[in-house]
């Protein structure tokens, strides 16, 4: 996408989710040194470990090229977490992003066991191709959830990779119950099938499905909310 992005519609746009957010006793912040983020996660208690490709021990994330969303309770608490970051795919598209390990390690070589694989399921994966916002590592505090939180998280962070990067494709990896109870919000497509993951030093094994949308899709967002705070 080469139109401009519109500084008053996002600043709008964050400040609605942001205001719902404070109305639920939660202080948002956006942070973008992932050293950082990294500490936090460690000490979050029932978070689990924080993929590869949000570390910058594996992955190193440019600067402008990745941000983390936190939110904590009045007691100073995390209750939500979600990190996201930018891939370059002009010469390339998610599927093979994926299968090459790029998506998890700066230089898979150097970084990825032997035995590490993972294999694309997801049809929509090859179309997805360009500046794609990749959003994940998304976590909610049990007690906060079922309680709309989980759509202002969703609506916060499209609002900062829109402000950032206004994308080609926003896209995530998710679990097939999680997406057919709708806990995942701010997606209008899904592929019944995803990857199949192995990491073997990180202990990862995972099989979650596709969730997906289009630049154009996203910027609709911001103008249609635009419309109807003015209703």
């Amino acid at each position: 996408m080469t139109s401009i992005v519109n500084p008053l519609q996002v600043s709008r746009f964050l400040r609605a989710y942001d205001d719902a957010a404070a109305q639920k006793k939660i202080k948002i912040s956006i942070g973008f040194d992932f050293h950082e983020y990294v500490s936090v996660t460690r000490i979050t208690p029932t978070k689990g470990r924080t993929y590869p490709n949000f570390r910058p021990d594996r992955s190193a994330i440019k600067s402008g090229e990745g941000f983390w969303v936190q939110g904590v309770d009045k007691n100073n608490e995390v209750v939500l977490l979600l990190a996201a970051r930018l891939y370059d795919l002009s010469q390339s598209n998610f599927a093979e992003h994926l299968e090459s390990l790029r998506a998890f390690y700066a230089d898979p070589t150097v970084y990825a066991h032997p035995q590490d694989c993972c294999t694309c399921l997801a049809p929509s994966a090859e179309k997805i191709t360009g500046k794609v916002a990749y959003l994940g590592d998304r976590w909610l505090r049990r007690d906060f959830r079922g309680q709309g939180v989980s759509r202002i998280l969703a609506g916060i962070a499209r609002g900062v990779t829109f402000a950032m990067w206004a994308p080609d494709f926003v896209c995530g990896l998710a679990a097939r119950q999680l997406i057919e109870k709708g806990g995942v919000h701010g997606y209008p497509h899904y592929d019944q099938a995803g990857w199949k993951l192995r990491l073997v030093e990180e202990n990862i094994v995972d099989d979650d499905w596709l969730v997906w949308q289009t630049g154009d899709e996203l910027r609709s967002l911001f103008d249609s909310h635009d419309r109807s705070a003015l209703s």
